[in-house]
């Protein structure tokens, strides 16, 4: 469905804050939506190893996922809504079945169900750490070229919120993510958490670029038994550095709308 945010919202019943869970690459600050999304609370944390948050240990995404709802836990708001972009997507659904009073609902942005969907980690994970070092220190110096090999042209907001996602993270962190998400998504036991939180009626949302929907590798029983499915027109995977209000206000429809 090509999603229209011109319509007039009714208010909402109680105050919902929306937890955006970044992909990959992190922030989901960098395009304000705390501010473009007047009247709803939106969290946007950075996963541990981001934004200089030093960590111990591994960084799976079960350790992600943890810290996710402990994040939630500490808001004490009562069940929030749950949003996750592309390797986002997949910590959301840990997050969710870890402790499913916290999550009204789950709004995946274009989030990985398959080993088809972690693309970039797959091209990550098998490198050397001196290998990738070198690739993320080309994509950094040349942030313009990184938005037209996404198929975004490029303007100055566009260049200033690429130099907030590349620069959010470490190589290293980046690598041990990648690795974490190629093992999870190829174990069939991560879409039978998604059966077990669909079956016992946690609405999920799906959301996706017109431009890179049809590569979105959503089984088919998700998208039958999906709470809503928008495709925002004339964007792709990065919908919202691409055109950040009209996701924004796909979003704000969305959430007014859901129950």
């Amino acid at each position: 469905t090509l999603y229209s945010a011109t319509h007039k919202r009714k208010p909402m019943q109680q105050d919902i804050p929306l937890v955006m869970v970044h992909g990959l690459f992190g922030p989901l600050r960098f395009f304000q939506p705390s501010i473009r999304m007047s009247g709803i609370t939106v969290h946007t944390p950075d996963m541990l190893g981001y934004d200089a948050r030093a960590t111990q240990g591994a960084l799976t995404l079960d350790i992600q996922a943890n810290e996710i709802v402990r994040f939630l836990r500490a808001l004490d708001a009562g069940p929030c809504h749950l949003l996750g972009h592309s390797v986002g997507g997949v910590v959301a659904i840990l997050a969710a079945e870890l402790a499913p009073q916290l999550v009204k609902n789950i709004i995946s942005v274009e989030g990985n169900f398959t080993l088809d969907d972690a693309f970039m980690c797959r091209r990550i994970a098998p490198l050397s750490a001196a290998e990738w070092q070198l690739e993320l220190q080309h994509i950094q110096s040349q942030p313009a070229e990184w938005l037209i090999q996404g198929g975004i042209s490029v303007t100055n907001e566009r260049l200033q919120m690429a130099h907030c996602i590349l620069y959010n993270q470490s190589a290293a962190t980046l690598q041990v993510i990648a690795r974490s998400v190629v093992k999870e998504t190829a174990d069939p036991a991560y879409l039978d958490n998604v059966k077990k939180l669909m079956k016992y009626g946690m609405p999920l949302h799906l959301v996706a670029g017109s431009r890179s929907a049809e590569k979105w590798n959503v089984p088919e029983w998700v998208r039958q038994g999906a709470a809503s499915s928008l495709v925002l027109a004339d964007c792709g995977h990065m919908m919202m550095l691409e055109n950040p209000d009209l996701f924004c206000n796909s979003l704000m429809e969305l959430l007014y709308s859901s129950k």
